[in-house]
């Protein structure tokens, strides 16, 4: 150190590494002993010193502590664990669709040294549906909590079958959490959470699959409604009560008619047509839904579930009820018209106040705007379309009125299990309304409450609470009057009587049964003009608006011949 000058200048490099005091101590010794070094040996000799140092700093220094440093060693990604979806949509077979998702899945690890060692595929699921509500997704997310599972990471085949909507930004920190990679083919690689890159990738994702989903709907929905109102081709699902489903030729599309695939239509199941034609017919005569379910019953006449088990493998079959007879009078199919889009799928929030929890499906009617109807018949009408109409108008105008316009209609035809002599053959003489039965320990009675009149009826002012007859005076006074009648003294005059009651009208009866023919013709062309300002289409209503102009004009002829006499 004599020898050389007073000061000895060091450089240090720039890109040396920040170090602690210590090592940097240990680096300064070192440096300041080099530079001696370089003092005494030349300028020559210390310029190519600095120079590899310059270089490289940390392999001078290993070199001088005799550090070996080993090279870095790519294990790859190791055993991973393999998810996939396919839902009923895809009208693909599921063991197709996991074989190519799996396929793409292998194809993507196993150059990057993974392995597949866990299979979790969904089948039937929605992507709509949470990864916590999918059977096999929800057990890949409860496998994550196993410290002893085999695999570290998971491989999905495709990223838009397995995340819809923001479903990905709720899973990923759980895979995170417990230090699960995620390798997603359209990332090209690992899910990296400090990228903001893939969670941009990922959320667009995410909205491709959910406009995906929804184009695909919209465009099978589009579809189908043509096929309805320019084919009027049955759809599929449960063929309606009195109808059955039966061989219509081969099916239009070449394709599927050379795969032997055929067309299915409706045709009339006549045991059961029959029970849908007495439905109508009893309901436009003014029986109610339980009045006419109740007559079915007591005739033995097989329920849709009793007649079609194999249909209806979800009900009881334990007989007609009012919810099955108001169905039917409600299906506008029995017209021969093909209808499509009457109920449809409506997706609803699980728990409103969660709504990460997804959503769950439920069927509803759908708005009139959405069902659409063939432009001609699609199949054998088993009631006509005035009928039809009637009934709906009928239905309607029970309904505009709610509780008060049931409570004036006539009580209907109950189930009971006593046998009343005179039921609903008794009227009240204050409101008019048949008395029902009200069987009491010592006796028979009939009775009509006030209580079930309807608010504001006029019959209140003088009606009684309660009016009862008892039976027995009642029938005793019946019995004694047909005695008499059919008495010996008596035979001849009733039936005469009878006879005479049958026999033809005069001028008078028959002048009236024309003012009621041309009144109820009068009567149907109004309810028809009230069904086409309803919404009902005119040319569905043309037949029978001709039918019943016609009628009119020939009660109206009838009536003026009459009058003229």
């Amino acid at each position: 150190m004599g020898a050389l000058d007073d000061h000895v200048i060091v450089r240090v490099p720039d890109q040396l590494p920040s170090l602690n005091r210590k090592a940097s101590a240990i680096l300064l010794a070192i440096l300041i002993e080099l530079a001696e070094v370089e003092a005494l040996d030349g300028p020559g000799e210390r310029g190519s010193m600095t120079a590899e140092i310059n270089h490289d700093p940390w392999a001078t220094l290993d070199d001088l502590l005799g550090v070996e440093v080993g090279e870095p060693v790519d294990e790859g990604i190791g055993p991973v664990a393999f998810y996939g979806r396919c839902s009923t949509e895809d009208n693909q077979d599921p063991e197709t669709s996991h074989g190519w998702q799996l396929s793409n899945a292998r194809k993507f690890v196993e150059p990057l040294g993974g392995s597949v060692v866990a299979e979790f595929f969904d089948v039937g699921q929605s992507r709509s549906v949470p990864w916590e509500r999918r059977e096999a997704a929800s057990r890949l997310l409860k496998a994550l909590k196993d410290p002893g599972r085999r695999w570290r990471a998971v491989v999905v085949g495709e990223g838009t079958r397995c995340w819809f909507g923001n479903q990905f930004s709720l899973v990923a920190p759980k895979f995170a959490a417990y230090g699960v990679d995620l390798w997603v083919p359209e990332l090209g690689g690992k899910f990296d959470a400090r990228n903001p890159s893939h969670k941009m990738l990922m959320s667009v994702l995410g909205g491709m699959s959910e406009s995906e989903r929804q184009h695909v709907q919209a465009r099978v929905r589009a579809a189908m409604d043509a096929q309805v109102i320019n084919e009027g081709r049955h759809q599929g699902g449960r063929a309606p009560y009195g109808y059955k489903v039966v061989d219509g030729g081969p099916h239009p599309n070449p394709r599927k008619a050379a795969e032997g695939y055929r067309l299915r239509v409706l045709d009339i199941d006549e045991a059961s047509a029959e029970a849908v034609r007495r439905i109508f017919a009893e309901y436009l005569s003014g029986k109610g839904d339980r009045a006419v379910a109740n007559g079915l019953n007591r005739d033995r006449i097989p329920c849709p579930s009793a007649r079609r088990p194999d249909q209806n493998r979800h009900r009881l079959a334990d007989g007609w009820q009012g919810s099955t007879v108001r169905s039917i009078l409600e299906n506008p199919r029995y017209t021969g018209y093909a209808f499509f889009g009457r109920w449809t799928k409506h997706e609803t929030l699980l728990d409103p106040d969660d709504v990460a929890a997804g959503h769950v499906t439920r069927f509803r009617r759908s708005a009139p705007d959405r069902v659409v109807r063939s432009r001609l018949p699609a199949h054998p009408a088993i009631v006509s379309v005035e009928d039809f109409t009637q009934a709906q108008l009928l239905r309607r105008s029970k309904g505009a009125g709610g509780l008060r316009t049931a409570r004036k209609a006539e009580r209907s035809d109950r189930p009971t299990r006593r046998s009343y002599l005179f039921r609903g053959r008794i009227r009240c003489a204050y409101c008019q309304r048949k008395m029902e039965a009200s069987p009491r320990k010592h006796g028979m009675y009939y009775r009509c409450p006030a209580r079930t009149l309807a608010p504001g009826s006029p019959a209140l002012a003088e009606h009684p609470p309660s009016v009862y007859l008892r039976e027995e005076p009642l029938r005793d006074a019946v019995n004694t009057w047909l005695g008499g009648l059919f008495a010996c003294d008596n035979v001849d005059r009733t039936v005469a009587a009878l006879v005479a009651s049958q026999g033809g009208e005069g001028a008078t009866s028959g002048r009236e049964v024309a003012r009621q023919r041309l009144a109820d013709a009068e009567a149907r062309l109004e309810r028809f003009r009230a069904a086409i300002g309803a919404g009902v289409d005119p040319a569905a209503l043309v037949d029978a608006v001709n039918e019943a102009q016609a009628q009119r004009a020939a009660a109206r002829a009838c009536f003026n011949g009459v009058a003229t006499r």
